[in-house]
Parts: structure tokens; sequence; C-alpha cells
């Protein structure tokens, strides 16, 4: 496949506080992402799981689902009970004609809680880290079994935050645990996004592009706030109106041939940044880049 830009719905209605923009109809969330421009748009909490309603509603809007957030438990669990939780999520994605499962794991992640600052995101030892890769390992392996891309979603509050994190997630897993590459939860925690792709390209599954203020983020962090009181005060938004330099990201992935979805996913407080708005300039700068580097 070639590149084709897609979003989460996360901006409009946020699954993590479903208060930011709960009163915002279903109907005009689509809406708004068909007229922005978007080919795709990640599965929301306030999606059918059914594939016989949502593939007809998201026909309508001209969108395709490119795939979604799972919340892994493999750090309580063993592969074949992860891969047996899965199902349900694995039949809706291919009965939706779907390319990305993107999974993060959640067992012991804090990024929920607002009771837990910044500063209190959970880690590994080596011992678990090499039960942890292997039954990652062995889930993706099952996943691509299926036609599917497993794209491992690094994240603020998981085990797979720090830069050295995701070096010990590469070390310890095989070729078939590919990454969603985040922009803007790589900045914050310290990854270098522009070496991991280009040192692992073959890893780079899937694209998430959010900006970043940092400035906001230290403070907010230096402050003993929490993940979610970061997102509320504006840690995140989307490319172009933030610092990351996207000319490089787009140049990076073009230098590896990449090839899928680019997914804008900036969660902020929908009354104080216009998810419509917002995401119009996300994709304008996004695709102005892309083209500049010969990506698109």
């Amino acid at each position: 496949m070639s590149i084709r830009f897609g979003v989460s719905p996360i901006a409009w209605s946020n699954d993590d506080m479903p208060e930011l923009g709960s009163d915002t109809p279903l109907d005009s969330i689509l809406a708004d992402i068909r007229d922005v421009g978007f080919d795709g748009v990640e599965l929301g909490g306030r999606f059918p799981r059914d594939a016989n309603v949502l593939q007809p509603l998201l026909q309508g809007y001209g969108l395709d689902l490119i795939g979604g957030w799972y919340s892994g438990a493999l750090l309580e669990r063993d592969a074949q009970a992860e891969i047996a939780a899965m199902q349900p999520y694995l039949k809706l994605l291919e009965a939706m004609g779907s390319t990305a499962v993107v999974f993060a794991e959640t067992s012991n992640a804090v990024h929920g809680r607002r009771d837990v600052p910044l500063s209190g995101t959970p880690q590994l030892d080596e011992v678990e880290w090499i039960q942890f890769g292997a039954r990652m390992t062995e889930v993706a392996g099952y996943v691509r079994s299926r036609g599917l891309r497993f794209a491992y979603h690094h994240h603020l509050g998981t085990v797979v935050e720090r830069g050295e994190d995701l070096d010990a997630l590469l070390r310890h897993t095989g070729q078939e645990v590919g990454l969603t590459l985040d922009t803007g939860h790589a900045a914050l925690g310290g990854i270098d996004y522009l070496r991991i792709i280009r040192e692992h390209p073959a890893r780079i599954a899937h694209v998430h592009c959010k900006d970043v203020r940092r400035a906001t983020f230290e403070r907010l962090r230096d402050g003993g706030a929490s993940f979610l009181d970061g997102v509320l005060g504006g840690m995140f938004t989307v490319p172009g109106d933030g610092g990351l330099d996207y000319r490089e990201v787009m140049q990076a992935l073009k230098a590896i041939g990449y090839e899928g979805w680019i997914v804008i996913e900036a969660e902020q407080d929908p009354a104080l940044a216009p998810p419509r708005q917002y995401a119009e300039l996300g994709l304008r700068t996004l695709k102005t880049h892309a083209a500049k580097a010969g990506l698109i």
C-alpha cells in the first residue's frame, strides 16, 4: 500500500476521559473527519463493535477503518491467553479490512490514573523483559498469520516509555513485532524517533503523528502532574502547532520506503482546541512535508 492519511477520533471524543467530547454525536465526528479529507479513522471507544453496523456507517462517510488500540496484559497472562482474548478484536478488524493492530501493554500502566504523576511510570527488570518479549513475539507472529500488522505502541505511563525501554523491547522481540512509532510520545519519553526509523526500518509498521509543547510538558511534569493532567494542560497538539520538525520525519520515512498509514492522534480538550480546526492544520502540515520529501 502507498501512504494514506488517517486520524484518531480521540481529539473529538476522548476514551481515557469520556467527559471530554461526550456530547459530540458520532455522526458529527465522522462528518468532520470526512470533510477535512482523511482516508480513514482509527477505532474509537464509541464506535460500534459489530462489523455489520460499523461497515455501512463508515462507508457512508467514505472512510476506512485503519485499525485501533488494543490493551494487552502480557505481564499477567501468557501468549495463548492473550491470543484468546484478542479474538473479538481481530475478527472485527478482519471484517473491516483493517491493517493495524495497535498493541500496548496496559496491565500495570498508569497513564489513565489521575493520582499517579508522570514520573511514576512502571519499569521492567531484565528477567521480566525476557518473558515479556517472548510472549509478545508469539502474539505478533499469530497476528501476522492473520494478515495484520502488529504495531506495538510505546506510550507515556507504560513499561515502554523511555529510549532504554524501547531499546529493550527491540532487543527482546523478534521481527514479527512492529512498532507504532508515535512522534509525540517519543519526544516526551526521550526516544530519538529519527534514530529508530533509521536503524530499525523493518520495525516501522504504523505511524502516529502528534506534536508537543515541551515547555508545557516540563512544567506539568515538574509540578507532579499525571498523564491525564498533561493532556488537559495541553502538552500535546497536532503537527504544525508544536515544536517537532515534520520535515525531518517525512524525509526519514521516505528514506526507508515506508508504506502504510500516517495517523494524526493528538488528544486535547476539544472545548479548548476545536478538533476540526486542529485536524485541518495537522493534515495540511503532514501533506506539505510529505510532498516535499517525495513520500506522496
